[in-house]
């Protein structure tokens, strides 16, 4: 469950290490966002020398959460900490490689672009 507020560490190449979520995009009640949602984030540390800086706005796809996610089987995934991969308008990867693992519902949800770019698959 990420929420406005939430900080989130980023797990590509982008430049951003961490990214404070500030809005979760789906309604204008909405108040949180899980694996495979798309949040408004604003970056609050950068790698020097990047495309992305600090104190961007960006757009974050989450990859990862410490919430546990329920599959139709009826088993859990639930990971270490919450990652995203910053995207684009059209919901593709600003960065060319992904680091760590990332649950097979990020596919199913439309995010092809992204799982190509994976180490591993959960």
């Amino acid at each position: 469950m990420i929420q406005a507020r939430s900080i989130l560490k980023v797990a590509d190449n982008s430049g951003a290490k961490i990214v404070r979520c500030f809005k979760v995009l789906g309604g204008s009640k909405r108040r949180y966002a899980g694996i495979g949602d798309i949040v408004v984030a604003s970056v609050r540390s950068a790698e020097p020398r990047k495309s992305v800086k600090k104190k961007d706005i960006v757009r974050v796809l989450i990859v990862r959460q410490r919430k546990a996610l329920r599959r139709p089987d009826n088993s859990f995934v639930r990971f270490d900490e919450n990652a995203v991969v910053l995207v684009n308008e059209k919901k593709e990867p600003l960065a060319t490689r992904v680091f760590g693992p990332l649950p097979r519902e990020i596919k199913e949800m439309g995010f092809e672009a992204v799982m190509s770019l994976a180490e591993e698959i959960v």
